[in-house]
């Protein structure tokens, strides 16, 4: 009977208003359900007593609100906490909160692992499954929220949601939009577009396509100043050479105060040396940039090492000095492998990439 009915967490507010319509229902049905479940955080339609008696019945009939199981709940030292949801198909994914003093950031994970293959990235490591459904991906959010008592309390929690855990969220487009939407509908989670960043590896058509439907923040996770060294880190780079990837960010801000933030990980003796920064300088010309530094973030079998905190500062002050908006990202959660790149869930690789890699010799 699950099997047949709808997860009501897949559809944004015109899917529920045409969910019901099919089913004889007026419109305005899916505003009160959204009310219920995202506004008081109530999952059981027994519970939402605007609705009839009859009409929740029916409900329970024709739909479900299919939320992940708590697999794990890990508290780090600085107060970031990482979630391992398990899904109905027994794969797990990983999210992320993060509390600073103005805002509380959510990571979410967009696929059950990643097939980019970024090789300074735990994620990638693993291998991929497959991609998320827009109610696994709000379902995070959602969970977030009662975890953290935000249903029950008077303020926000979750202020900023970025979509930069597991996987290429552009590569899961249609289902990552419609998630995005459902995090800024008014009867959602009411978020600000500018609250809520995407972050890709450089889907350049998808980047195109983003600006027309869901107009987000946007990061980019650029890790190299040329494409020799990019190729290598961002495979993806091959496809989508950084000339096109900047086209595309320049088009997608436009004119205006707006800028893209660019990630750049940190790896000693790797994409961290004076000429590098010079070098990112000059390709960052003539673009609305913002730069991130990360510090590299390790996991089992990398090869990369994290550059020095003084190999860190100088490749900061070269950038700042330039007029380059700069920060150097600080590290949190990495006491419970919950920081930058070290994402990996549970779930079985579909594409065999730790099998191949091992054939080979290669790092599993």
């Amino acid at each position: 009977m699950t099997a047949t009915r709808t997860n009501l967490l897949d559809l944004d507010r015109e899917g529920l208003a045409a969910f019901f319509g099919k089913h004889g229902e007026k419109p305005f049905r899916a505003t009160q359900l959204m009310q219920w479940l995202y506004g008081h955080g109530v999952s059981d339609f027994a519970a939402m007593t605007n609705i009839s008696k009859a009409l929740q019945m029916r409900l329970q009939e024709l739909a479900e609100i299919r939320l992940p199981e708590l697999a794990s709940d890990s508290l780090s030292g600085d107060g970031s906490r990482k979630w391992l949801f398990r899904l109905a198909d027994g794969n797990c994914i990983e999210t992320v909160f993060i509390p600073e003093l103005e805002r509380g950031t959510l990571c979410v994970s967009s696929q059950v692992g990643c097939m980019l293959n970024c090789t300074f990235c735990s994620t990638a490591q693993q291998g991929f499954n497959r991609n998320l459904s827009s109610g696994e991906i709000i379902a995070q959010v959602w969970m977030a929220a009662r975890l953290l008592g935000q249903f029950e309390a008077t303020e926000r929690m979750v202020s900023n949601v970025v979509m930069m855990g597991m996987g290429e969220p552009l590569l899961n487009y249609d289902n990552a939009v419609r998630a995005m939407r459902l995090m800024q509908d008014d009867f959602g989670f009411g978020l600000s577009k500018r609250r809520i960043t995407l972050s890709t590896a450089g889907v350049v058509p998808m980047i195109r396509q983003l600006r027309e439907d869901c107009d987000v923040s946007l990061a980019v996770s650029l890790h190299a100043p040329n494409d020799t060294l990019r190729d290598e880190l961002v495979p993806l780079n091959r496809k989508y050479p950084i000339s096109e990837l900047l086209d595309a960010c320049r088009e997608y801000v436009g004119e205006g105060r707006r800028r893209v933030t660019f990630e750049y990980v940190m790896l000693a003796g790797v994409n961290d040396s004076d000429e590098h920064a010079r070098e990112l300088i000059r390709v960052l010309q003539g673009v609305p940039a913002k730069v991130n530094l990360i510090p590299f973030n390790p996991f089992p079998q990398t090869h990369y090492l994290r550059s020095s905190n003084n190999r860190i500062h100088r490749f900061f002050e070269l950038l700042n000095a330039a007029g380059i908006v700069t920060i150097t990202r600080k590290t949190r959660g990495d006491d419970i492998d919950a920081a930058c790149g070290q994402l990996a869930g549970r779930f079985q690789d579909r594409t065999r990439r730790r099998t191949r890699n091992h054939a080979q010799g290669q790092e599993l």
